[in-house]
């Protein structure tokens, strides 16, 4: 039995001088989120077409500058360009119905001078024939005929005016509508030709000329040229560490060996459920001296710094919140942690040999 007992320990001692020791250090300690990155130019957006068409062709390469408002591209649709040009004739009919010698107009014109001439005339005859009939000369009927002569003209003249009015009134709302319509047209038609909404440059072009074009799928895309957004995807469980203004330190595998500085600029509040990450956006304090969209590799967003913070690896940690020395294990109070390492606040000293745990 004592045999047994002795054998034990031995193989104890055996193993325990085999496993790996350090002592903590006493450094700066940074303590980061992990986020992976991607490179999209600034006012990046998609181009899309706002009617259906065929494109007739692309007034522009990719990788061109362009100023705001400049053709990209320009569609055609032939039943939209006859509505246009139908729109044009109606504009110029109605127009000219309604400001030049317009038959209608004319005739009704002409009407009422004949009525003016009538009701003169009849009012002429009417006030001689009353004359004579207050002299007690002519006859009841010869004084009722004048009258009635008068009043039909009166009224024939009032309904020749209101006729006339209306007349020019509908053929008024009919030029009107006509200009309106020829603007909707000449709109939807100056729509089949595509602009860049900012300066920028082209940085893809998705149709050929004679391809369909739907309002559903891009034509184009254009960004910035100069200012570039720096896209990072952070954990959720990360997200509440940070913080605008937050430094951030970014590492691109097009430039591998350098390390460039950015700040945090812009936390969207939704998260993207396939990959259950938030996007950050952080901008370059020195930028590159090429950026391509699409470019990628990683960063860390630094949440605190601390100097004089007592080191361990973070390997060395049992269960979290212990650490193994050779009076056993040793309950610690962790502060800042990053990947690799971990501050211990309370627990153990400089000193103290830990023992890395099987």
């Amino acid at each position: 039995m004592k045999i047994v007992s002795l054998v034990f320990i031995l193989f104890l001692v055996s193993c325990g001088s085999k496993q790996e020791k350090t002592l903590p250090v006493v450094k700066k300690l940074t303590e980061s989120v992990y986020a992976s990155v991607t490179i999209e130019p600034d006012s990046l957006y998609e181009a899309h077409a706002v009617v259906n068409g065929i494109l007739e062709r692309n007034l522009i390469e990719e990788g061109a500058f362009v100023s705001k408002d400049t053709p990209l591209m320009h569609i055609t649709n032939s039943s939209s360009e006859l509505t246009a040009e139908n729109a044009l004739l109606s504009l110029q009919l109605s127009t000219s119905n309604y400001q030049g010698n317009s038959t209608v107009l004319k005739e009704l014109n002409d009407d009422i001078k004949t009525a003016e001439l009538t009701l003169r005339n009849d009012s002429i005859n009417f006030k001689r024939q009353e004359n004579l009939w207050n002299q007690n000369i002519g006859s009841k009927i010869e004084y009722d005929t004048r009258k009635l002569a008068y009043q039909r003209s009166v009224n024939q003249l009032k309904v020749l005016l209101n006729k006339f009015n209306r007349t020019k009134k509908e053929l008024q709302t009919q030029a009107k509508l006509a200009q309106n319509t020829y603007k909707t047209s000449k709109i939807n038609t100056d729509d089949y030709t595509i602009t860049s909404k900012i300066n920028g440059k082209v940085y893809a072009l998705y149709k050929n000329a004679g391809e369909n074009v739907t309002t559903m799928e891009p034509l184009a895309s254009v960004g910035s040229a100069t200012d570039f957004i720096i896209e990072l995807l952070v954990d959720e469980v990360d997200i509440v560490k940070i913080e605008k203004g937050q430094k951030a330190l970014i590492s691109l595998d097009a430039y591998s060996s350098t390390v460039f500085e950015a700040l945090v600029t812009k936390i969207y509040p939704q998260k993207d459920s396939r990959t259950q990450t938030f996007k950050v956006e952080a901008l370059f304090i020195n930028m590159p001296d090429k950026l391509y969209p699409g470019l990628s590799g990683e960063g860390n967003i630094v949440i605190s710094e601390k100097n004089n913070a007592l080191i361990i690896p973070k390997e060395y940690l049992v269960n979290g919140n212990t650490v193994l020395t050779e009076d056993g294990l040793v309950p610690v109070v962790i502060g800042l942690q990053n990947l690799n390492e971990a501050e211990v606040i309370k627990g153990i000293a400089a000193d103290t040999e830990i023992i890395k745990p099987e």
